[in-house]
């Protein structure tokens, strides 16, 4: 082989090298992007979940606190977890001893975070269900939009089990717990809905919280009570503080328009957590008047057709 073929060989063996390494180059400079894309997402989803679900395992409280009966329940979900509540009767003289009050809480701590909450309730003569979505407290699985609906669905089921007029069941959502509480009212029969502190949409809020960010493109939890409301045709009771800084009044007045008769919007006081301190007896009130209004509804002769 004389020196000139052998050069020749050389140089076609690299010129091939440099193609491939070429190549090579052309392929990472296109999925690097994705790759960039596809860790942004994911941070996002992580950002997004961590901002909307914020539980906490460890009771601290056990129910007991409040000196009344109560029972320390767990029920199972149609997808097989099992969740854990607390159900507090109403007092046995009391007239409106029928109705119950199904308490779906906000998006942070646990049940037993929620205890003066129940006390209050209770106070209007009515009994009380307090249950842990998956993945607070006691409760197995992790939180997510679709589960928490069918955990408010198997709270529901289990006080139908334990002997409730569905239209006795009253479902009030709590801040989250307002998007949990009407979609239960369009899956299952209950006699009322009480919005208190809730949103629109959780795209809604999380738009205004963080008006920097994405957040109606490339937020995957909705929460749209807004657009639910319209289809629920029980009494529903909105309740929010114009003092409320994390979700502001307007998203009441918004809900309140997109409900159907008979429907009541109860202004009360102090800020997102603190509407017990703010004003606990019109907060009382806002739940009287409307147990009341139940309770006639249901005494009433009900019309043909």
């Amino acid at each position: 082989m004389t020196g000139e073929q052998s050069g020749t060989r050389f140089t076609g063996a690299l010129v091939s090298v440099l193609r491939m390494t070429g190549r090579k180059q052309t392929r990472w400079r296109w999925v690097r992007p994705f790759l960039w894309l596809l860790v942004l997402y994911l941070m996002w989803r992580w950002f997004e979940h961590s901002q909307v679900y914020q539980p906490y395992r460890e009771l601290e409280a056990n129910g007991s606190e409040l000196g009344r009966p109560f029972a320390d329940v767990y029920f199972q979900t149609a997808d097989g977890l099992k969740l854990n509540g607390w159900f507090f009767p109403a007092d046995n003289g009391s007239a409106r001893k029928q109705f119950v009050y199904l308490l779906c809480h906000g998006n942070a701590g646990n049940i037993s975070h929620r205890l003066d909450h129940c006390a209050a309730l209770l106070e209007t003569g009515a009994g009380v269900f307090i249950f842990d979505y998956r993945g607070y407290g006691r409760s197995e699985g992790r939180p997510g939009e679709a589960g928490t609906y069918l955990d408010g669905q198997a709270a529901h089921q289990w006080l139908r089990q334990r002997g409730f007029v569905a239209t006795n069941i009253v479902a009030l959502g709590e801040s989250l717990g307002g998007g949990v509480a009407s979609e239960l009212a369009l899956r299952e029969p209950v006699g009322g809905l009480i919005l208190q502190s809730t949103y629109t949409s959780l795209t809604d809020v999380g738009a205004e919280l963080f008006p920097w960010l994405p957040v109606r493109w490339l937020g995957t939890i909705k929460y749209d009570t807004l657009s639910k409301l319209p289809r629920v045709r029980v009494p529903v009771l909105v309740m929010h503080s114009r003092a409320d800084r994390l979700i502001g009044y307007h998203h009441a007045e918004k809900n309140f328009a997109a409900a159907n008769e008979p429907k009541t919007l109860w202004e009360i006081a102090g800020e997102h957590n603190q509407f017990l301190d703010g004003d606990r007896s019109r907060y009382l009130d806002g739940l009287n008047q409307f147990l009341a209004r139940l309770d006639d509804r249901a005494a009433a002769p009900q019309r043909d057709g």
